[in-house]
């Protein structure tokens, strides 16, 4: 039920116990920080919007009315409740900015957000201030979703393709999936890419349903090869990077994944890349939030602007 116009502000109510503890309009301006002349026009507001007497005004002082001896034992409990309210909101606010709950896809969280926090604490450290508390949960993208959805997670990471409805969302990163095999696979031995309907058809080591990387493999498949194309069932399908990672080199089968997962067993001769002709692997990763279209303000806001200056740095200021 709306409150009445007849409600008066917080602040006329103290007004109204100021006179009721000191007996006097000039004492309870002194109290408060005003001229007795601006204690008595509030008064005669109050009074005005109430309908009510509530100080009987004297040549000896003022005292409250029978009603605003009421009125004034209302006001003390309402303005100690809304002084533990006030009190509640600040401590949350502080939290805001002292505390954030992060749910991060799998090649994000293994990959990036190490580094970004070790560079956070390193920034707030050269600052001689305090970086916030990251309480990070690596998930997949879906998973990631869903947290955010319900409020489990003040922010998330993600890797499937898009924006998901319903939340706003920030370009943060962007990376590329390719094709590896071991070195003997038959794959790394050809002298023409593979087609994207051979690694349709192929089984490939795979993430779990869910995944974005699996879901941005499909999606880029599609689009070359139509969106009633089917690709084969995954020879098996793994809830990590490291997993697949050795699933591939034990001989399971060609995998699709994240270059930043892979990169060092590439750059050694570990995992071989295949080239895949015509698809287009490239994906943008993405943080999303509950809310609206800018970040909620504190230490969510904080930490994306740190990745966003973290990013456009030279290798060498980003250590």
């Amino acid at each position: 039920m709306p409150l009445s116009t007849r409600m008066p502000e917080l602040a006329a109510f103290e007004v109204l116990l100021a006179i009721a503890r000191t007996g006097s309009l000039g004492a309870a301006g002194r109290e408060l920080g005003l001229t007795q002349q601006a204690v008595s026009s509030r008064l005669a507001s109050i009074e005005a919007q109430t309908g009510v007497r509530l100080v009987q005004r004297g040549p000896r002082g003022s005292r409250l009315t029978s009603a605003g001896a009421v009125v004034a034992e209302w006001a003390d409990q309402l303005l100690d409740v809304a002084g533990r309210v006030d009190a509640g909101l600040a401590a949350m606010r502080s939290e805001s900015h002292s505390r954030i709950t992060v749910a991060a896809s799998l090649t994000i969280a293994e990959q990036l957000m190490p580094r970004w926090l070790v560079s956070l604490q390193a920034d707030a450290a050269r600052r001689n201030a305090t970086a916030p508390h990251v309480i990070l949960t690596a998930a997949n993208s879906d998973q990631v979703i869903a947290a955010v959805h319900d409020g489990s997670a003040d922010l998330g990471f993600i890797e499937s393709p898009g924006a998901p409805a319903g939340l706003g969302s920030r370009v943060i990163a962007h990376d590329e999936l390719v094709a590896v095999v071991p070195p003997e696979h038959k794959w790394a031995r050809r002298s023409a890419a593979v087609s994207p309907a051979d690694l349709n058809d192929t089984p490939l080591v795979s993430r779990e349903t869910g995944s974005g990387t699996r879901d941005a493999l499909s999606s880029a498949l599609r689009s070359v090869l139509g969106p009633s194309s089917r690709q084969a069932d995954p020879a098996i399908e793994l809830s990590s990077a490291s997993a697949m990672r050795a699933a591939v080199l034990a001989g399971a089968g060609p995998a699709v994944m994240s270059r930043l997962a892979v990169g060092d067993d590439l750059t050694l001769g570990r995992l071989r890349e295949v080239p895949i002709a015509g698809l287009d692997l490239r994906r943008e990763l993405r943080a999303i939030w509950s809310g609206g279209r800018t970040p909620p303000a504190g230490a969510v806001r904080d930490l994306l602007g740190h990745i966003a200056s973290h990013q456009h740095r030279p290798p060498s200021a980003a250590q």
